[in-house]
């Protein structure tokens, strides 16, 4: 593995070093990812009025539902290429690296043509207020035209984390972000585009980072190497990113599930409630992304750890990230909240729609730190081998909850600060049961002496 030079060792000296220092790309990187939909919600919202920032808000979770399965196959790529590496399995590296690419080619592909032609009758399940779902429809079908690019750069980004470089991935990102803020505003001022002019930003300056992330990998010596000739499926680590990958997304994709449930709900209160709780929605995604990134780096470190054979470091891995996590939340949660009123007038000068923004920050904001933990506890189990467990538990946690929720407390007290409330029980009892199978699963691995193959 001397051939991959930028590279980075998870498995020896101080892990709480490391573990900060590979986080904070990372979250900077999504934080630049957030600032894409920022710019979108600030813009439109500024320029074209409180319909067409609600016409792009309530698609946040439509988006993330279409999506997040992918995403989570992306994770699986990680994970597989973290453990190769800790074990020097150069094979196993090129392998998971050709199937990788070919993989974020083709699912993009799929879900181009799936969101563009089912946007408008999925927005209608939603109760999308009438006055916004003709921009809605338009901003989505655009969107998701740029979907291949997105999960290219996706899984090609995670195949780069997996060998512990986050901040190239970074770099490419923030010159397309640059370039996202400029076209939002030529498209949007001078074109008088609304909601196509920032969905058309998005996917072009989506598309730079994918080529650019790209090229990175073209360039690389060694097993990391991605030669376009050799595109294609390996039966091993199709199999393998699947096993990890396909858990992950399903359990992504029904915390999507839920969120669009209760955005439905969100939508029966009118397009000024929809634009407020957008508005808090897109600040909340910054608090999120700093304590994902350290749930992101348990996963690496955890699967590098294990494929090393150095298990002596997991529980370390565990209480570092989770640490970290919890400081984010609070400190980051507390403070968003504090500054509520000023940061939603960046999205919104109606004190309607900053109200209403608000009315979600007091709820979410407060309790975002449950999330956090919840996930890095999650990301444990995932990168010690088990992804349909935590699949399993976010399933009954939080979408059945959630569901369950609303088609019973939130009928007889109906509010939205009764809707957002189900949030941190949500992850406050999902965070419990992912602690209770970690030690279980800790204390299986230590009677054993080593960790299971992947398994439920």
């Amino acid at each position: 593995m001397a051939q991959l030079t930028r590279t980075g060792d998870l498995t020896s000296g101080p892990l709480l070093k490391k573990i900060i220092l590979f986080s904070l790309p990372l979250a900077a990187s999504s934080i630049l990812q957030l600032l894409f939909n920022a710019a979108d919600v600030v813009v439109v919202g500024r320029f074209a009025g409180s319909t067409a920032l609600a016409a792009v808000g309530s698609n946040g979770a439509l988006i993330n539902l279409l999506v997040n399965l992918f995403v989570g196959l992306s994770l699986g790529a990680n994970v597989v290429a973290a453990r190769c590496f800790g074990a020097k399995d150069e094979r196993g590296v090129q392998n998971t690296v050709q199937t990788s690419v070919t993989l974020g080619l083709v699912s993009g592909v799929l879900l181009a043509f799936v969101g563009f032609f089912v946007a408008r009758g999925l927005l209608e399940l939603m109760s999308c207020p009438e006055d916004v779902i003709d921009l809605s429809t338009l901003y989505l079908k655009i969107y998701f035209i740029g979907m291949p690019m997105t999960m290219l750069y996706n899984f090609n980004a995670s195949l780069l984390r997996a060998v512990g470089d986050t901040r190239r991935p970074l770099y490419c990102l923030a010159v397309s972000g640059v370039i996202n803020v400029v076209l939002n505003l030529v498209f949007v001022i001078l074109f008088q585009m609304s909601v196509a002019g920032v969905a058309l930003a998005t996917i072009i300056s989506q598309t730079v980072s994918a080529l650019m992330v790209t090229v990175l990998l073209m360039k690389e010596e060694g097993p990391l190497h991605l030669d376009l000739r050799h595109l294609g499926f390996h039966k091993g680590a199709l199999v393998q990113i699947l096993k990890i990958g396909l858990p992950a997304g399903l359990q992504s994709t029904v915390f999507s599930l839920s969120n669009v449930v209760i955005q439905s709900a969100v939508n029966s209160f009118g397009s000024t409630i929809v634009a407020g709780n957008s508005a808090a929605a897109n600040i909340e995604g910054f608090i999120y992304t700093g304590m994902n990134a350290f749930a992101q780096a348990a996963v690496t470190f955890t699967s590098q750890n294990v494929g090393a054979r150095r298990y002596d470091n997991l529980d370390r891995v565990m209480r570092n990230c989770l640490l970290c996590a919890v400081v984010v939340g609070i400190v980051l949660g507390g403070g968003a909240y504090l500054a509520g009123e000023g940061l939603l007038h960046f999205y919104s000068t109606d004190e309607t729609v900053v109200a209403a923004g608000l009315a979600r920050m007091k709820v979410i904001c407060t309790s975002y730190f449950l999330c956090g933990i919840m996930d890095t506890l999650a990301s444990c189990l995932r990168g010690r081998g088990y992804s349909v467990l935590p699949m399993i538990v976010s399933l009954v946690g939080s979408c059945l909850l959630r569901l369950v929720w609303i088609a019973t407390i939130f009928q007889l007290f109906r509010s939205t600060t009764t809707l957002y409330i189900s949030y941190p029980i949500s992850w406050l009892l999902t965070a419990s049961v992912h602690l209770a199978c970690l030690l279980v699963v800790r204390h299986k691995m230590n009677n054993a002496g080593q960790p299971v193959k992947i398994a439920a």
